[in-house]
């Protein structure tokens, strides 16, 4: 599997469930863990670990098992570890404390926020 068709991938089982506020950040030459970081924001615990999990089944599907997965107990934040990507789900409260996008000196890649219902 390329590089961006595990981009895609992830891209897809985030979109299949309703991630919100998704961002690519583009991390190569910045990190040895990783190229890739996905983050994304879902409604509630349960959301959160439906969307990880989601994740891992398209993952495990594609014959890339993840090396980690962290967080899956408590759904308010969970990382999954595909090695040249690194997802991490978390609940809006969690995201916004944390404020993971800010910690590198990079642009975010692609940024989606959910339009407001009008």
């Amino acid at each position: 599997m390329t590089i961006d068709e595990l981009k895609q991938m992830v891209n897809d089982a985030l979109e299949d469930l309703k991630a919100e506020d998704i961002t690519v950040l583009d991390v190569n030459g910045k990190t040895t863990v990783t190229d890739w970081i996905y983050i994304a924001t879902g409604s509630s615990s349960r959301h959160v670990k439906s969307i990880a999990n989601s994740v891992v089944v398209a993952a495990r599907q594609a014959g890339k098992a993840p090396l980690g997965i962290e967080g899956e107990n408590e759904g308010e934040w969970v990382l999954v570890d595909l090695g040249d990507v690194i997802v991490h789900v978390m609940q809006r409260q969690v995201r916004e404390f944390y404020d993971l996008e800010s910690l590198w000196s990079v642009e975010a890649v692609e940024k989606r926020r959910e339009q407001e219902a009008l």
